[in-house]
């Protein structure tokens, strides 16, 4: 059976950086996977990709040797045991606000008798180049646990979340960290505090042993942020990628053209 290398190097403390997948495209994911990136994320909480879709997903990125991970809608039960049994090789739950809820969570995805994940599936252990007996021995040991930080309540008790056993990494959420640090006319709040409020989730992570991750959006902001000491890092998306690079071009080919209506992606 296939190892987690993604799962062994935070564990180790290396720096592992990847990409977000939310077009729904297997053919782009094909390709991505390819690109030597060890990590890519399905996302299918804010895109309209379907289990059916993100499953022929996961098996592309697994067979290019690339590890498939899963931001599943909510960390209910029901929705890590289907992107686990479709062949996700770990998965990322948003907005965990509490101990319990990343309890619950790490429980879905372990089987009996560290959890409560019901046996079943196939393309699982296809993916992990194991058989079904192979995979249901030693899958607890490989697939990768992250919750996701992305409210101020959450920061404030995030060291009694963190300590529950089986998080093997805690990633950001930037955006909704911020809506939720407005202020009560609806005011964004300033650089200084949404800075601060991340390194307090940085800092909690380290004093409870579990790397930590966010979303950033270049080259030069993910070397930043490994040297604060973040280890799990996304760097935009391939649609972010796309638009980037179709926009440049644009630019500079056609500046008369631009109109600034993708800047909003």
């Amino acid at each position: 059976m296939k190892l987690n290398p993604v799962k062994r190097a935070l564990k180790a403390g290396k720096p592992q950086v990847g990409t977000w997948l939310s077009l729904g495209s297997v053919v782009a994911s094909r390709f991505l996977a390819r690109t030597g990136l060890p990590w890519l994320t399905v996302d299918m909480e804010h895109s309209h990709t379907d289990i059916q879709t993100a499953a022929m997903m996961f098996g592309a990125i697994a067979d290019a040797g690339c590890v498939p991970l899963a931001r599943v809608p909510h960390g209910r039960h029901d929705w890590i045991k289907m992107a686990l049994d479709c062949g996700a090789m770990g998965i990322i739950a948003p907005m965990v606000m509490t101990a319990e809820e990343a309890r619950t969570i790490v429980a879905a995805c372990k089987y009996p008798p560290k959890g409560n994940r019901s046996v079943g599936g196939g393309l699982h252990a296809m993916n992990f180049g194991a058989t079904a007996d192979e995979y249901y021995r030693h899958a607890d040991d490989e697939i990768l646990v992250i919750i996701q930080t992305e409210h101020i309540d959450a920061v404030d008790i995030a060291d009694e979340i963190y300590a529950v056993p089986g998080i093997d990494a805690v990633f950001v959420g930037p955006n909704d960290l911020a809506a939720s640090l407005r202020g009560p006319d609806g005011s964004p709040p300033s650089k200084e505090l949404h800075e601060a409020t991340m390194q307090r989730i940085r800092e909690a992570c380290a004093r409870q042993g579990v790397p930590s991750g966010l979303h950033v959006f270049s080259i030069d902001d993910a070397k930043r942020r490994i040297a604060e000491g973040w280890r799990f890092i996304a760097v935009n998306s391939e649609l972010k990628f796309m638009l980037n690079g179709a926009s440049e071009l644009a630019k500079q080919i056609h500046p008369e053209l631009i109109t600034g209506e993708l800047a909003k992606y």
